[in-house]
């Protein structure tokens, strides 16, 4: 898939069928992770982080770059670039910021604002020990392809939730990383 074609599946009016997420008593804490899509003129892939194993939340666990949004942050879009150049050295402008997705609230309490960014290649990646243990890219067309993502249900407060798993060579991505995933691939692929 290139950004060309991306961006005719991306910007479309249609309903987009969206993944079940955790339902919030209250107002969950905004937070904004950033979707990198690097373009490399004929592919495009998704830069993801490995979450440093010291962290006392959801160590090892595969994510975006992102984090909550802080005062200092003039919004989701802001929070999202903040924390990829914070966790990766991502610098503000190697990215083309083309939309965001519908929220995303999760059991730990937050509502994720998905922003989806073209990256150029190139840039060095710095990340930051303290949050990060490695940074790695998958192809985009390997994630969005939803023969791809495994499906487990957990039971919480009588009700059943699912919970997506999509593996990548030694790696597995899950929870709120794949489901956010998986609705990026009902909005380009209904």
């Amino acid at each position: 898939m290139t950004k060309a074609e991306f961006l005719r599946q991306f910007h479309h009016a249609r309903t987009v069928w969206q993944e079940q997420d955790y339902p919030l008593r209250v107002k969950g804490r905004p937070a904004a992770v950033l979707i990198p899509l690097i373009d490399y003129g004929d592919s495009l892939s998704v830069l993801l982080t490995e979450r440093a194993h010291h962290l006392k939340h959801h160590p090892g666990q595969i994510s975006f770059p992102g984090g909550g949004v802080e005062s200092q942050d003039a919004g989701v879009i802001d929070a999202a670039l903040r924390e990829a150049e914070e966790e990766v050295g991502l610098p503000g402008d190697h990215a083309t910021i083309v939309g965001s997705l519908p929220d995303y609230r999760t059991i730990s309490g937050y509502t994720i604002t998905p922003v989806v960014g073209f990256i150029k290649p190139g840039f060095t990646v710095i990340r930051d020990p303290n949050e990060v243990e490695s940074v790695f890219e998958v192809p985009l067309k390997h994630v969005l392809d939803r023969k791809n993502h495994l499906i487990h249900h957990t039971h919480r407060n009588n009700q059943t939730f699912p919970i997506y798993f999509i593996p990548w060579q030694d790696k597995m991505i899950w929870g709120a990383t794949a489901a956010i995933i998986r609705n990026l691939s009902h909005h380009i692929h209904p």
